[in-house]
C-alpha cells in the first residue's frame, strides 16, 4: 500500500471560457490532516469534486486511495466519507434512525450507537430531525461522513453553525480520527480550526496552488517579522524585528525587570492566508 492517499499531477478543468483549475499538483499522505484553503471561485470546490469522483476533469493524473476517481467503481467509495456543506434532508427519521439505516450501506461501519455519541447526539437520538438546531443537524452529517470508518475522509465547512463547545468536540473527533490514520482532507473558512486540526495546508487561487507547508510555516510565516509592544508611562510602543529575543532582552534591562505589557507576536495564519489571496487576486 502506498504512503499517498491522494496524488495530483498537472490538474486542469475548464468551465467554457473559465478556467477554473490551471495545472494543480497535490500529494497528500495517508494519516495525514490536509486543509485546503482558497477565496470563493478559486477552484477549491472543483478540486475536492474531482477527487471526489462527482466530476470529470479535462486533463492530469489524479490517484486516490490508489485508483483514478474518474473510473473508480463502488467498492472505492465505500472507502471514503463525505461531509458536505448541505444538509441531509430526512426530516421524518429519527437521529437513530438515520445513523442505523446508512450503516448498512458500508462494508464494515463504525457501531451507530457509537457514532451518535462520539458526535454528542446522545440526548436528542430519538429526536427527529426536522426538530433539531441547525447545529445539530450539522453534527448528524458528521456522524454520516465517519460512520463507514472510512479511510479517506472529505469534510466541507464541517463545523458550519457550531456553537464553541461543539466545535471543540468535532475537534477532539478529528484529531482521534486522524490518530487512527483516517486521512482527512478539509476545506473551511475558519482558519483557528486549521491551526487547530491541520498538518499542511495548500492555498489554491485562480486555479492555481499559491502555498504549500505547514500551519506554523507557511509562506514564510515563521521567519516573519515579530512586532514586540510594550507600555510606559509615555503610552504604547511597538517595534517590527527579526530577532524579538534580543529586543526583549535589552527591553528587561532598561526596566530592571518586568515588561509592562509585554507581547511579541507574529503574523497569524489568518495575515498570512489574505496576503497570499491579496497577491494573486
Amino acid at each position: 500500500m502506498s504512503d499517498t492517499a491522494v496524488r495530483v499531477r498537472e490538474l486542469r478543468k475548464r468551465y467554457g471560457d473559465v478556467v477554473a483549475i490551471d495545472g494543480v499538483d497535490l500529494d497528500i499522505a495517508r494519516g495525514e490532516v490536509f486543509a485546503l484553503l482558497g477565496p470563493n471561485g478559486a477552484g477549491k470546490t472543483t478540486t475536492v469534486e474531482i477527487l471526489e469522483g462527482h466530476r470529470r476533469r479535462d486533463a492530469g493524473e489524479v490517484s486516490v486511495l490508489g485508483e483514478d476517481p474518474g473510473v473508480a467503481g463502488r467498492a472505492w467509495r465505500s472507502r471514503l466519507g463525505m461531509v458536505l456543506q448541505s444538509a441531509t434532508d430526512a426530516a421524518e427519521m429519527t437521529v437513530r434512525e438515520m445513523v442505523h439505516h446508512y450503516a448498512h450501506y458500508y462494508p464494515r461501519p463504525r457501531d451507530p450507537e457509537h457514532v451518535i455519541e462520539l458526535v454528542g447526539l446522545t440526548g436528542k437520538a430519538d429526536a427527529r430531525t426536522r426538530n433539531l438546531s441547525g447545529g445539530q443537524r450539522r453534527r448528524v452529517d458528521v456522524a454520516l461522513g465517519v460512520l463507514g470508518n472510512p479511510e479517506l475522509l472529505f469534510l466541507d465547512e464541517p463545523t458550519t453553525g457550531f456553537d464553541p463547545e461543539a466545535r471543540r468536540q468535532f475537534w477532539s473527533l478529528i484529531s482521534r480520527l486522524a490518530d487512527e490514520g483516517t486521512t482527512i482532507l478539509l476545506t473551511t473558512h475558519y482558519l483557528d480550526e486549521v491551526e487547530a486540526l491541520a498538518n499542511r495546508v495548500g492555498v489554491i487561487v485562480q486555479g492555481k496552488v499559491v502555498a504549500l507547508g505547514e500551519p506554523s510555516t507557511l509562506a514564510g510565516r515563521s521567519q516573519a517579522m515579530a512586532t514586540v509592544s510594550w507600555t510606559t508611562a509615555d503610552g504604547d510602543h511597538s517595534v517590527k524585528t527579526a530577532t524579538p529575543t534580543q529586543v526583549v532582552a535589552e527591553l528587561s534591562g532598561q526596566f530592571d525587570g518586568e515588561i509592562p505589557e509585554l507581547t511579541v507576536t507574529r503574523p497569524s495564519l489568518e495575515d498570512v492566508y489574505l496576503g497570499l489571496i491579496g497577491d494573486h487576486s
